[in-house]
């Protein structure tokens, strides 16, 4: 085997909500030669799925190509894990039962082939929230899935872009539970997993992050509520005690009106909207949904499932194809960070001693 070929990302795909729009951006996205150049894919789906929206994207020379398993990849080209051979009746834009299903059960492959080591990233197209629950599903979204699949207690789901990375400490809730459940040990664990993430995942050595406030104007000093002083300020002067550059907490609206958010190289948001509305208003077709503090890279594009648009070709890929980059810097930052602190030096008490005595 080659040098390149060892050093190709093994990228493991899966299809999302077959009646969504994932086969569609996921064929746009790998109709590019150049990407194959890049990383070699292997997605898990049904081979019946995405032969119908080849047809309906309008792939030209573009085909999967099938593979028994993930181990079997060929650099170059699309490989293809089909799941099954059954007819899932494919109903484009429409959520069933079965579409739900088989979102799970390419997830459960996925997984199992990320764990032995038979690829070295995920990618995962939408999926719908509703129609995945089931005795194997029991989660809100991708993010809590891994997080138990893992064991991971810690993580924070990131979305990001170029220039923007924003995180919440409070995810898939009601807003009525959001003020109850922020406290100051969960923003300092979250900012702590933050840190780490924008050290390890991207490479920055000395990250700032900024920390929003959770009512208007940031309380106004304690008027308009004092989560602010009770608990967001408390949390970030512990955290900077603890030696992590933060910053705030600021008013949300003007922090992103007057493009204060350049100035750092993450944003801390308190609940879900608060986050993602920004970031979907200035990166929505560039975005990717990245879960820190997993022992596992996945990422995935910052949209859904787009039933409205299945199957009229109009769905952009510009969000996938940036997820597949994504995934591949981080694994390649992960890499790189693992081999500059690892130690040099295997401990040797003999020779540790010698050293000692002539020093």
């Amino acid at each position: 085997m080659s040098d390149n070929r060892k050093s190709a990302v093994r990228v493991g795909i899966t299809h999302g909500d077959f009646n969504g729009i994932g086969y569609e951006v996921i064929i746009k996205t790998f109709m590019d030669h150049g990407m194959l150049e890049l990383c070699t894919p292997v997605v898990y789906g049904i081979h019946k799925a995405a032969t119908a929206y080849r047809k309906l994207s309008d792939a030209g020379e573009f085909s999967f190509y099938g593979v028994p398993d993930a181990s079997k990849a060929v650099k170059h080209h699309c490989n293809f894990v089909n799941l099954t051979e059954v007819d899932v009746g494919l109903d484009p834009g429409k959520p069933t039962p079965a579409s739900g299903a088989w979102a799970v059960k390419a997830l459960q492959v996925a997984m199992e082939d990320l764990e032995k080591g038979k690829i070295d990233v995920l990618v995962t197209a939408p999926i719908d929230k509703h129609n995945v629950q089931g005795p194997d599903f029991k989660f809100p979204g991708h993010t809590e899935f891994l997080a138990e699949k893992t064991g991971t207690s810690s993580y924070l789901m990131l979305l990001i872009s170029e220039n923007l990375r924003i995180g919440t400490v409070t995810g898939h809730i009601p807003v009525k539970d959001v003020a109850q459940t922020i406290t100051q040990d969960l923003i300092i664990e979250k900012l702590n997993v933050f840190n780490r993430s924008l050290r390890e995942d991207f490479g920055i050595v000395k990250p700032r992050i900024a920390v929003l406030g959770l009512n208007p104007h940031a309380g106004d000093g304690g008027l308009l509520g004092k989560e602010e002083l009770d608990v967001i300020l408390p949390a970030v002067r512990k955290a900077k005690e603890a030696g992590l550059l933060c910053f705030g907490p600021y008013p949300a609206d003007g922090f992103f009106g007057n493009g204060t958010w350049k100035e750092f190289d993450g944003v801390l948001a308190m609940y879900h909207d608060q986050g993602l509305i920004p970031f979907k208003s200035i990166a929505f077709h560039e975005g990717v949904n990245f879960t820190a503090g997993l022992p596992i890279i996945r990422t995935s594009p910052d949209h859904g499932t787009a039933f409205d648009i299945t199957g009229k070709n109009i769905a952009r890929e510009d969000s996938f194809r940036a997820a597949v980059f994504q995934a591949i810097d981080i694994y390649r930052h992960r890499k790189l960070n693992s081999e500059i602190t690892a130690n040099p030096l295997p401990f040797n008490p003999k020779k540790d001693r010698e050293r000692e005595r002539f020093a």
